[in-house]
Order: structure tokens, then C-alpha cells, then sequence
């Protein structure tokens, strides 16, 4: 039996933008009337996906590029949201949380209300095919000006326990630190919408401390460089504030100079709640699956250690109460069928 590839996970950092097959981009192209650079899934991959050659996140966010112009129907994102449903199954997750600016998908007929159900709709489909709890965060964009990000604030409220279940603040983190955002995310949290930023990943830690304490973050999007300060290392861990990390990712993207600096190991055993995602499985060419596969080949992690990781996920979905205890009462359930001990 395959272990890691058997057990079960869940993945709470998951861009829908970074999920498109090549396969489903194609037929979207044809689909609307549009010319591609190659006519073959194959041959589209190096205009998606970012190689180990990747300079920075800036870099690395250059590739969402290519295949926004074509999820702008809501044909397109049902059709995206419902297939990332679909491939979280085929790795056994439980439960996954993805997440996209609404924003950037309005640039045809749609308005952020119609972008956000579009995309709940496909997850809710989804769900109900493959088993697998889906629901939504919604983001802002460091570089959208406040009344944008308001707007994306207050639809997202709208489906608040209708898919949606958080917000979000992305891009390019190194150009955009989060101070200036704490009016969009106070707005937020008055409207009752559970806040996670992405921060620590092309920024230092300071960014981290300001997305705890100004801008109300329950999780922090990656924080791989939180190692930077000891305070912050405290802080993260006095409040037990889970870090949503993608190591696939946060290798290309230079969050750390490579893998024998990647500190998820040291986080665990100064006490850091460490959780683990795929980011951007089309963009990255990661499945849960090969994340796991990473820790247990690259840290030694054994499958107790990955369930302890599944399990901490569990723990920090942005799920109701009884939901969560449910979701984690099933993992638990079946890392025991599958001998597998601390699940």
C-alpha cells in the first residue's frame, strides 16, 4: 500500500487560478474563439507552469497571467472550481478551501457577486460528486486600490455561510506590505468574515507581525520567514496561529534559498502550528500528495508526523464548530484504518 498516498488530507492554500488543467484551458480556448501559443496540454505546460529556475514570487505570479483572460464566464470558473474538487479527491482530501479574486474575474459580464457564485456553484457540484467538503475564501489584491478591495469585502459577506467561509490579501507582497490594508480587513472583520493574509513569503516577518496585529489574520498565508525574528517566532506561537505552508512553492517562489533551508522541522519543534498545502497545483506541478512526499523524502517526516500535519489542518479550517469536529473525528478515523499511529 501506498501510504502518503492513502492517507487522508485536507488543503486549505489552494489558488483556483493555479489549478487549471492545460487540458480544460484548451477547450476554453476553442470555446471562446481563442488562439493559444500550442494546440496540446503538453506543449501549453511551460506558458502555466513555473520551473525550478523561477527568480521570485513576482516572477512566479507572472504565469496566473496567461490563463486569466479565459476564466472570465462563469462557465469557465464552474467548470475550473468544479474539476479542483475533482482533483483533490483523487489525492484523498476531506476537505479543501479555495480561495481567488473575485476582481480579477470582471473584466467580461460579471460582477464580483456573479464571479463569487459561479465558483461556489462548481465547488457545491463538486462536493457532490466527489465527496470531498469544498469551500471558498475570497481575496483582495495588494494592488487594487481600498474602494476594490471593499467591494470584494462586502460580496464576499454576502455569501458568507452560502460556500464562502474567509478573506484573503494577495500578491505581490514585496511591493505591497499590509499596513495600508488595515481599513479594508477591520471592514472585514465587522462584517464577521475570518481573516487569512498572505505574509513571510517575499516580505520579512514585520509583515507577519502586522497581518496578526493590524490586520486581524487568524492564519498566515506561508510565513515561511518568520525565522527571521524570534519575537514573531513567539508571537505565531503564543497564539497558536496556524501557518498555511506550501513548500513546492515557496521553493520557487525564493521564499528560502532552497530546500535544505526550509524550516518546517525547526517550526514543529519550537511548537508552531505547521500546516501544509499545494498553493498552485497546475503552476507549481504539485499534488498534496507530492508535498507529503517532499517532507517524508527531503525531512524524514514519518506518516504519524504527515498525519499530525493533516490533522492540524483540520484544525484550522474555517469551519463551523461541530463541522470541524466532524472532519476531524473522520481523519482520525481513517489514519486508524490505515495502522497509522497519533492519527
Amino acid at each position: 500500500m501506498d501510504i502518503i498516498a492513502e492517507m487522508p488530507k485536507v488543503d486549505l492554500h489552494l489558488h483556483l487560478d493555479g489549478s487549471v488543467r492545460p487540458s480544460t484551458l484548451l477547450d476554453l480556448a476553442r470555446i471562446q474563439g481563442v488562439q493559444l501559443p500550442a494546440g496540446d496540454p503538453q506543449q501549453l505546460l511551460p506558458y502555466m507552469q513555473a520551473g525550478e529556475d523561477t527568480g521570485s514570487l513576482t516572477e512566479y505570479l507572472q504565469k496566473f497571467g496567461f490563463v486569466l483572460p479565459l476564466l472570465q464566464t462563469g462557465e469557465a470558473l464552474e467548470r475550473v472550481a468544479y474539476e479542483t474538487v475533482e482533483s483533490a479527491a483523487a489525492d484523498h482530501c476531506l476537505y479543501i478551501e479555495v480561495r481567488w479574486a473575485p476582481m480579477l474575474h470582471t473584466n467580461g459580464k460579471l460582477d464580483a457577486d456573479g464571479v463569487i457564485r459561479h465558483v461556489t456553484d462548481g465547488l457545491r457540484r463538486g462536493e457532490t460528486q466527489f465527496g470531498v467538503k469544498a469551500r471558498a475564501i475570497v481575496i483582495c489584491m495588494r494592488h487594487h486600490d481600498e474602494a476594490t478591495n471593499l467591494r470584494t469585502v462586502e460580496a464576499a459577506a454576502r455569501f458568507a455561510g452560502q460556500g464562502v467561509v474567509a478573506v484573503d490579501l494577495a500578491g505581490d507582497e514585496a511591493g505591497f506590505p499590509p499596513g495600508p490594508f488595515r481599513g479594508v480587513f477591520a471592514a472585514a472583520a465587522g462584517l464577521g468574515l475570518p481573516v487569512t493574509i498572505h505574509a513571510g513569503e517575499a516580505g520579512g516577518p514585520g509583515n507577519v507581525r502586522e497581518a496578526i496585529e493590524g490586520l486581524g489574520a487568524a492564519r498566515i498565508g506561508h510565513g515561511v520567514r518568520i525565522c527571521e525574528d524570534a519575537a514573531v517566532v513567539q508571537l505565531v506561537r503564543d497564539r497558536r496561529i496556524p501557518l498555511e505552508m506550501c513548500p513546492v512553492s515557496n521553493i520557487q517562489t525564493k521564499a528560502v534559498s532552497g530546500w535544505h533551508d526550509y524550516p518546517i522541522r525547526d517550526y514543529m519543534e519550537q511548537g508552531i502550528t505547521v500546516t501544509v498545502h499545494t498553493d498552485n497545483p497546475t503552476v507549481s506541478a504539485t499534488t498534496i500528495t507530492r508535498e507529503y512526499r517532499e517532507l517524508a523524502a527531503r525531512f524524514g517526516f514519518t506518516p504519524s508526523e504527515l498525519a499530525a500535519i493533516a490533522l492540524n489542518g483540520a484544525e484550522a479550517a474555517f469551519l463551523p464548530r461541530e463541522e470541524k469536529a466532524e472532519l476531524v473525528r473522520e481523519m482520525k478515523r481513517r489514519f486508524e484504518a490505515l495502522g497509522i499511529a497519533g492519527g
